[in-house]
């Protein structure tokens, strides 16, 4: 029995403490005066009676009610009652008071004489009761306020006495009726079983007010401990809300902060930092706005508020939804049924009661299934005298695969859980609806999932029994409580409450009080049983278990590769076990090897031989390593026995147990393991203890049930606990000894486990482990690294306990004080003695040290072990020349982000981890190795790069095989695009891991360019190795006399022994040849400023050289070609050629980057020439580099202008000057010399009609060309068309939207272009207007900076090569290419060229001049000439042009390639990369106009970094003759082998083979390419992507040779088997060039093996290409040309974009052609992609199907013809030829052969034409159109009007171009 109610006090206002803001309230009676002995009053009730501050106000209002909750010291709850109504104050001068009231009164003068208003203190009656019973106390508190109120006849004092003395049943659901003396009657049911909550109807109510999602994420955050506050504006609602949280939350209790009503003056608990539950009146709602962390949940507003910084784990999937439905069946039926067309009538919603009921059934299910199981993962520690029990949290979650989840682990980790363990952990105990719910309803709730019906009815049975628990009886009687007549409380003159008579009621409580003592004790009579444990988790798990669908054979695997390791079969094991390694990735697996390795042990040992160990640890590991550190799954637990029984022999008497090669595991280190670990044998010892006991009493029954009667812990637990009042006391205290003992026993033994697993092999030195996890050489077991994590992890414990050790410290104390804090902590919670416990302290550092001398017996020994038998290392093939710096370092290879080596997406043998070693030479870096994997273990494997194109070299930690260790390795990224990851093998020394990287550095970085291999290459290493001190950073060097001294000597020097030198003989050259010693042969030009020139006055003969040297470079044999200007060998030049060569800079003394022959105006002086080279950066001032031979329009380059010299040159002639100013005169130079170019042009004076409008459009339409992507339209006017390029390459589009060309501002009507472009960068250009007085023009281009394709360059290696497998491959590749901006890069360069092209054609003169003038001008130059030249597309002419445009013209290659140590901070920048990368594009496009493959680009981009030539090394010319290298080509060669220059290696290379020779080359004359530079024409480049693994780069020629011929030689000794004629060829393994060439390198490759048989000297295969092509062209013309002619023919296979290349897809899309520079309106170049109406456009089909003669399709589509006299019409296929000039026709668009020509010459008139007999009905008649020509009229009808209007217009422009 309990009392009702503790206290009744009566609280009011204190009139005495008004200070400055609000008042305070004081208790002015309470009842009893002396507190209970069993329950002290409690604090600060004045304080909760009026939550918002004690005030005054100028009205009554109506008496209030509610309950507030205050928690005692031992987490008592006291729920107090709060009555409060409203008094008069009375006050003699009620003026002094100062006004509290909320701003309700009105301010009054007091001059005023009205009476001032009356004003009311709230005086509230509290009952203080333990109890929760809401309605009695308001029921009991209302009649003592009816009683004072209404003045009735009956004793207040007798009232409360009897209020107070009242005793009522807690539980048991006793109904009491109850009466307080005043003629009431109240009943008080009590609920059946107080564990379950009371929540009358606030759980119904709080869904109300938030809604189901915002309940849901309060409940969660509850759960996960964060901080809740609601707000309301009713405290009884605040009241409620709390409630309805802590019984959702049933079976767990909340045990934090509760406080459902807080006062004013306690604000401040809010910023707690424990969590809480919490109430506020939402007045205070702005002071709980800067509360960062707490959920707040606005009851009123129905809102719940998450801040950003909190994150609530919600209920694990699928759960969350279950529960959502559930709950929405419950609140909202009518949900189900809204959509019904015939809905039931009868659907309604229970009554708010049973609602209440409803929902807390859903979450009780949801508990049931939470926590279904738990009972198994509970291990009992103690029976006697109180049951200790600890939860398994890693097991419960591991077996429920819920290890990732948050929700529940935060659950399980918090307070309420913990307090549920302990609670309702016990045995033996009463048990109520949710021990049953959770032990017999499980499978039933499995059963029902996803049948809403039957989740329903079961929901409504659980809210069945919960109402019934809270009414037990339906109400029979009535309450009887008086209430307070209406509004009397605005009654005016009412009495104040009375006073109270403390004496009577006193005398009435000590009446009770002492009936009490002398009634029986009511014993409360429990019904304790043993706790049901409901079905194990397994059991329940089954269904959504994740085992794979294939386990059962893998499982098989494993099992039978474990019989084969202990039958001794090594080989069969050998093969099975990458398999079992891969198997052991699946639990299943790794369950079945602790069961199989179990089987195996006898008596607790195993003893095995070496290799036998070997495989059993290398499982062992394998299992362990992917085990968290919470060993959720048990399998840590399962091997922790095994590890001390298997064992092997090392010599006699010493024995090595597995523990010490297991140890590298981070779960031995985590304390909770040991924790788990150590109970669950606890409880097994405990078990036995009990059950040998029962056994001795019954054996004879035990036999007759047989054994399947296997009690748990728990069952054997409960049983105890029953008897345990039964026994003695000697009996229980035996039991009790027995119990500590065991424990104790249990703590000695793990003691010396956890030192087995802590204590490293090699305990010699105190070393701590390193991070890496990576052991030294001495500790390998038999090639095993066994460190212990005992190091680490006494650190990580010794920082909680404040205490540090020194570093040197031993290893043996960590351990010994990790053993410690472990045995501690389980000892106490286990109740062990204290003796014991001392005991234990003592034993733990022998116990250690024994381990510790036992262990160096076994190190010392294991040491003595032969390694086991790796694969012997592979030597690589070195070039002549290139030798070893480094000996092969034992290496694994591993894969890194490229899928195909490790079998990836695309399947395949898994070529990579391979195992073999690295090799670090003066050359290259290369692994050589075979692959791991078994199948494919007698490949061998090959990657390397040069050393010189190392960019990235990082440390990483990996694992170099499924069961290894973490391992050191490094990561080498290069720019020839591969990725070395290699992890060095534990062999490995870490210092010479180190030594590796240092040897690395010192190569990859010389000091001077000699120290680079092409230098080097043939000295031993050593020299390479101490580079000469005195070269210190030569390119700061200054050109001082010595200098050029030396520079002769060289020069000098290299020449003694030459032979006379004939030059190469050019067409366009003269013949005759230039002797050495003709003293004329070299004009110089007389203005020459000797003394600013050269140091000495007259040219020596030394000097005479170099400019014969000069003579013979490209530049100058290429300026010869075109007729740019002629060395004559008099003084007397030609004066009407407007080009010289000028010598000004042949001592590279005006601009060094520059080369020493230069082509300038003829009208030009030298003394000129060097001060305009002041105005431009790097004084590269401009000269010509190209000139178009049709055009004569020249291409010039320079570096970009000098901020002065811009201004200077189109601002000085304007502005007024006070006198001629060095600017001045310099920009007027400047502009004189720009003139001097522009006359250079033979039509700038001319004023033909080429400058018209008219003229121009046509002269640039029929130009011949291929079009690419600048394309204007012939309307356009020729100055909007140059503008238009500038303007969009500056991006912005000047023109507006004026399509029919008309200009839109009158400065764009000037009716010619101009003669000079100048290109330059946007930045520099600003301010600058054109000059209409000028001849030039300038086109303000934004180019990219060298930094952005440094950046761009790293992302595109990232996303080619990337380090790390992405977890979506296909997007990450594409995103990645994306971000690199790579291809935009090129685009944008390509897009330059291209418009350069276009102006050179039609006739200006272009200057380049961006940045410095060596990178992107360079890379634009280049294209240019590239596209316009033929020549340039020839193998001699590219080199020419590289020598000439990249080497001589100073491109800096070891500045931009970082190829010595002062690049080394700058890195790599591949700007000449990206250059071969745009011709690889263009040569895509145009694969039939280039002498040279595709490979030789790729040759090119990996030789221009690899450092293997001299030819791309140093910045410019000038370096190159200080270093000699310049002439050094044609000098003596000392070995034939060792080649220096790159050219040399190609054309030996290419005489040899035709590697580099193209078949599909076919040019046409005169050809200038246009290439599309959209992105989406553009490729990735498959260099950036491809490998070869079986060799290694395909670059290195000489070391890929001759390998297959090995191969076949082997195939063929065996001669018993099948021979097959199949090839397997592997991606990324295999050259497939070389294994599968094309048809021509392999009939020439027959043939040449076959002249090698019949003993011929073979031809070269050029001269054998040269004769099959000419014989083809005569049996071609014999045959006449309208036979297929054969595959040799390359003229056959024309490219289709040979013609105006602007694909119309065939719908009427309309005939308004938008051609615009950015091709991507109209015509795309993927012409497939036609609207759905048209159809695809032929040329796709071209690739496939070749015409006979070379097809050119300018226009193509569907026609209807009429034929001849007589003849229907019939469909027909046209294709419009604006090339050869024709309209062609064929049967249909798949036809090879064409049925007839129409020749455009012949064509008279084109007219609309009108339907005639016969012609298609459905077709308007609009669509007709007649061609008539010289012979007869062509009838034609399109399929609509549009596309015949489109072909009228293209017939007529293909005439209009005639």
């Amino acid at each position: 029995m309990a009392r009702l109610a503790d206290y009744f006090v009566l609280v009011g206002y204190d009139p005495g403490k008004r200070g400055s803001g609000d008042g305070q309230g004081q208790i002015l009676q309470r009842f009893p005066e002396k507190d209970w002995e069993d329950n002290p009053f409690p604090q600060g009730i004045e304080l909760f009676c009026q939550p918002s501050g004690w005030q005054l106000f100028t009205e009554r209002n109506p008496p209030t009610f509610f309950v507030a909750v205050l928690t005692d010291i031992n987490s008592e709850r006291h729920y107090c009652a709060c009555f409060t109504f409203w008094e008069a104050v009375e006050s003699a001068q009620p003026q002094s008071h100062p006004r509290n009231g909320e701003g309700e009164e009105e301010e009054e003068e007091p001059s005023s004489p009205v009476q001032p208003a009356q004003l009311f203190a709230p005086k509230s009656l509290v009952l203080v009761s333990r109890l929760d019973h809401a309605e009695v106390f308001r029921n009991s508190l209302g009649l003592i306020y009816t009683i004072y109120v209404d003045g009735l006849s009956v004793s207040l004092e007798n009232v409360i006495g009897n209020l107070l003395t009242c005793t009522i049943p807690i539980t048991g659901g006793a109904q009491r009726t109850i009466s307080l003396g005043a003629g009431d009657r109240q009943v008080i049911q009590t609920p059946i079983n107080d564990s379950l909550p009371v929540s009358s109807c606030s759980v119904a109510l709080l869904f109300r007010q938030l809604g189901i999602t915002n309940v849901l994420y309060l409940f969660c955050a509850a759960l996960t401990e964060h901080k809740i506050l609601f707000l309301s504006s009713s405290y009884q609602r605040l009241t409620d809300a709390c409630r309805a949280l802590l019984a959702l939350m049933f079976p767990l209790k909340y045990s934090f902060t509760y406080v459902p009503i807080l006062p004013a003056q306690l604000l401040e608990v809010l910023s707690t930092p424990t969590p809480f539950i919490i109430g506020v009146h939402s007045i205070f709602q702005s002071e709980t706005q800067e509360l960062l962390d707490v959920v707040i949940a606005d009851l009123d507003g129905g809102t719940v508020n998450v801040p950003e910084c909190v994150h609530i784990s919600l209920l694990p999937e699928p759960l969350l939804q279950q529960t959502r439905e559930a709950l929405s069946m419950v609140l909202d039926p009518e949900l189900e049924v809204a959509d019904l067309a015939f809905p039931p009538s009868t659907i309604s919603a229970s009554s708010l009661k049973m609602q209440d009921k409803e929902i807390r059934a859903v979450f009780l299910r949801l508990f049931a299934q939470l926590l279904q199981g738990y009972r198994w993962c509970l291990h009992i520690i103690r029976i006697h005298p109180e049951p200790v029990i600890r939860f398994h949290k890693a097991a419960f979650l591991g077996q429920r695969g819920l290890t990732e989840d948050d929700f529940l682990t935060k659950v399980l980790e918090g307070m309420a859980f913990a307090g549920f363990v302990t609670e309702r952990g016990a045995p033996y105990r009463s048990i109520d609806l949710f021990d049953e719910l959770v032990a017999y309803e499980v499978k039933r709730m499995r059963a029902e999932e996803g049948n809403k019906q039957k989740i329903l009815r079961h929901i409504k049975e659980l809210a069945e029994k919960l109402y019934k628990n809270e009414n037990p009886y339906p109400a029979v009687t009535m309450h009887k409580v008086q209430k307070p007549t209406e509004g009397c409380h605005l009654r005016l003159h009412q009495k104040p409450f009375p006073r109270l008579d403390e004496g009577t009621v006193q005398w009435i409580i000590d009446q009770a009080t002492a009936k009490l003592q002398t009634a029986p004790p009511a014993v409360k009579a429990e019904k304790k049983c043993m706790v049901p444990s409901g079905p194990p988790i397994a059991a329940i798990m089954e269904r959504n278990g994740n085992a794979l669908a294939n386990s059962a054979r893998r499982l098989e695997v494993v099992r039978n590769c474990i019989s084969y390791v202990f039958e001794n079969k090594m080989l069969e094991a050998k093969k099975l076990f990458p398999a079992v390694l891969r198997a052991m990735k699946g639990r299943a697996a790794r369950h079945c090897l602790t069961q199989e390795l179990n089987l195996h042990v006898q008596q607790n040992r195993a003893v095995l031989d070496h290799q036998q160990f070997d495989f059993i640890i290398r499982m062992m590991n394998c299992c362990l390593q992917d085990c968290t550190a919470m060993d959720e799954h048990g399998i840590a637990a399962a091997l922790l026995p095994l590890v001390t029984a298997f064992c092997r022999k090392l010599s006699p008497g010493i024995t090595q147990f597995a523990y010490s090669c297991v140890q590298e595991h981070v779960v031995w280190t985590n304390i909770q393991f040991w924790e788990a670990m150590f109970y669950c044998d606890v409880q097994n010892h405990i078990r036995a203890l009990y059950l040998d006991n029962n056994e001795e009493n019954h054996t004879d029954e035990e036999s007759t049930e047989g054994p399947q009667e296997a009690k748990s812990a728990l069952e054997i637990a409960s049983e105890q606990l029953r008897l345990w009042p039964t026994m003695s006391r000697e009996k229980q205290q035996e039991l009790i000894q027995k119990e500590e003992s065991t424990v104790f026993s249990q703590a000695i033994h793990y003691a010396n486990r956890m030192s087995y697993l802590l204590l490293p092999l090699d305990t010699s030195k105190n070393r701590l482990l390193r991070s890496s996890g990576l052991g030294d050489v001495e500790s390998v077991s038999n090639s095993f690294v066994t460190n212990s994590i005992a190091g680490s992890v006494a650190e990580s414990y010794d920082t909680e306990s404040g205490f540090e050790d020194a570093e040197s410290s031993d290893v043996a104390n960590y351990v010994v004080r990790f053993i410690n804090r472990f045995v501690d902590k389980v000892c106490t919670e286990s109740g062990v003695t204290n003796e014991h416990l001392k005991g234990l302290h003592v034993m733990i550092p022998d116990i250690v040290q024994m381990h510790i001398e036992t262990l160096d017996a076994v190190h010392r020994e294991s040491k003595r072990l032969p390694p086991i038998q790796k694969p012997k290392l592979l030597r690589p093939n070195l070039l002549v020349g290139e030798e070893c710096v480094m000996e092969g370092l034992r290496v694994y290879l591993m894969p890194d982000g490229r899928e195909e080596a490790a079998g990836g997406n695309i399947g395949g043998p898994p070529l990579l981890p391979a195992e073999g070693a690295i090799f670090l030479t003066t050359y290259r870096i290369i692994f050589k190795g075979t692959p791991t994997d078994p199948l494919v273990g007698e490949q061998v494997v090959i990657r390397s790069f040069p050393i010189a194109s190392l960019t990235k070299e990082k440390k990483i930690n990996i694992q170099a095989q499924v069961d290894q260790f973490i391992q050191e390795g490094l990561q080498l990224r290069s720019c020839t695009f591969q990725l070395l990851k290699i992890a060095f093998d534990e062999e490995v020394a870490s210092d010479s891991a180190e030594v590796f990287r240092k040897h690395l550095h010192k190569l990859r970085y010389p000091q001077h360019v000699r120290g680079t291999f092409a230098f080097t290459v043939g000295q031993s290493p050593k020299q390479a190795m101490q580079p000469k001190a005195k070269e210190k950073n030569p390119s700061l060097r200054t050109l001082s006399k010595n200098l050029v001294k030396n520079a002769k000597k060289t020069i000098g020097r290299q020449y003694v022994t030459r032979k006379k030198y004939t030059p190469p003989t050019w067409e366009q050259r003269s013949s005759q040849h230039f002797p050495e010693d003709n003293e004329d042969e070299i004009s110089v030009s007389e203005e020459m400023d000797r003394s600013t020139l050269t140091p000495t006055t007259t040219i020596k003969p030394s000097d005479k050289m170099t400019i014969n040297h000069l003579v013979e470079r490209a530049c100058c044999r290429d300026y010869q070609r075109m007729g740019l200007g002629t060395l004559s060998s008099s003084l007397t030049r030609s004066k009407n050629e407007p080009f010289r060569i000028s010598t000004v800079n042949r001592m590279y003394a005006i601009c060094r980057s520059y080369p020493g022959l230069l082509i300038v105006p003829q009208s030009i002086q030298d003394n000129t020439i060097q001060r305009i080279s002041r105005c431009y950066r790097q004084n590269r001032f401009p000269v010509v580099c190209w000139r178009n031979s049709r055009t004569k329009a020249v291409l010039l380059r320079s570096g970009g202008l000098h901020g002065k010299g811009v201004v200077g040159l189109f601002k000085s002639q304007n502005a007024p000057t006070a006198g001629p100013s060095q600017t001045d005169s310099t920009s007027l130079e400047q502009e004189k010399y720009l003139q001097a170019v522009i006359n250079s042009m033979p039509h700038y004076a001319d004023a033909s009609g080429r400058n018209t409008l008219s003229g121009f459009t046509s002269a640039h339409m029929s130009s011949s060309g291929k079009w690419g992507s600048i394309r204007a339209s012939g309307r356009m006017s020729s100055y909007a068309l140059n503008m238009e390029i500038g303007s969009r390459l500056a991006g912005k589009d000047l023109l507006g939207a004026q399509h029919n060309g008309t200009p839109s501002e009158a400065s764009f009507l000037r009716q010619h272009r101009a003669s000079l472009y100048i290109i330059g960068d946007k930045s520099q250009l600003k301010g600058v207007k054109p000059d209409p007085l000028q001849h030039w023009e300038v086109v303000p281009i934004e180019v990219f900076d060298v930094r952005q394709v440094k950046a761009s360059f790293k992302k595109l290696m990232k996303a080619c090569v990337p380090g790390c497998p992405s977890n979506d491959p296909s997007v990450a590749y594409l995103r990645s290419l994306e971000e690199s901006e790579w291809l935009s890069q090129i685009h944008k360069i390509l897009q330059i060229s291209v418009l350069v092209v276009e102006l050179l054609d039609t006739g200006s003169s272009v200057l380049v001049s961006l940045e410095d003038g060596w990178d992107i001008t360079t890379q634009v130059v280049s294209l240019v000439q590239l596209l316009s030249d033929p020549y340039y597309r020839t193998l001699e002419g590219f080199r020419l042009l590289v020598e000439k445009e990249w080497l001589s013209f100073g491109h800096r290659f070891s500045h931009r390639g970082a190829q010595t140590l002062a690049g080394q901070s700058s890195g790599f920048a591949p700007i000449f990369l990206q250059f071969l990368d745009c011709v690889h594009q263009i040569h895509l496009q145009f694969p039939m106009e280039f002498e040279f493959s595709q490979y030789y680009l790729k040759f090119l981009s990996y030789h221009y970094i690899s450092n293997r030539f001299r030819t791309f090394l140093l910045d410019s010319d000038y370096e190159r003759i200080e270093l000699g290298l310049l002439y050094e080509e044609k000098g003596e060669r000392k070995s034939q082998q060792v080649y220096k220059s790159i050219w040399d290696y190609i054309d030996r290379l290419n005489k040899k083979a035709p590697i580099f020779f193209n078949y599909m080359y076919a040019p046409e004359d005169g050809e200038v390419l246009r290439p599309y530079s959209n992105i989406s024409n553009l490729k990735v480049w498959d260099y950036y992507t491809e490998e070869t693994l079986s060799e290694g780069p395909s670059y290195d020629w000489e070391l890929t040779q001759g390998q297959p011929e090995h191969v076949e030689e082997a195939d063929r000794q065996d001669t018993s088997a099948p021979q097959t004629k199949r090839k397997i060829i592997w991606p990324c393994y295999d050259n497939r060039s070389r294994v599968e060439p094309d048809a021509i390198s392999k009939l020439l490759e027959e043939l040449h093996n076959l002249e090698m048989e019949l003993g011929q000297v073979p031809e070269r295969w050029k001269d054998t290409w040269d004769k099959v092509k000419a014989s083809q062209r005569t049996e071609a013309r014999q045959e006449g040309s309208r036979t297929p002619s054969s595959l040799l023919m390359s003229s056959s296979l024309s490219h289709h974009r040979r013609s105006l290349g602007v694909y119309l897809q065939e719908s009427g899309v309309g005939s308004t052609l938008n051609l615009s520079l950015d091709s991507d309106t109209s015509s795309t170049s993927t012409p497939s992609s036609g609207k759905q109406g048209g159809r695809k456009s032929t040329s796709t089909l071209y690739s496939q199907f070749q015409m006979s003669e070379s097809e050119n399709r300018s226009y193509e589509g569907s026609l209807y013809k009429k034929g001849a006299f007589m003849k229907p019409w019939k469909p027909r296929w046209f294709v419009l030829d604006k090339t050869k000039h024709q309209l062609r026709y064929y049967d249909s668009r798949m036809d090879t052969e064409c049925k007839g020509v129409i020749d455009l010459a012949e064509v008279e008139s084109i007219t609309p034409g009108t339907p005639t007999m016969g012609a298609p009905k459905t077709v308007d008649e609009k669509a007709f159109f007649d061609l008539k020509t010289t012979k007869r009229v062509y009838n034609f009808c399109a399929q609509d009007v549009q596309l015949a209007q489109q072909w009228i217009d293209r017939i007529q422009s293909c005439l209009s171009d005639a």
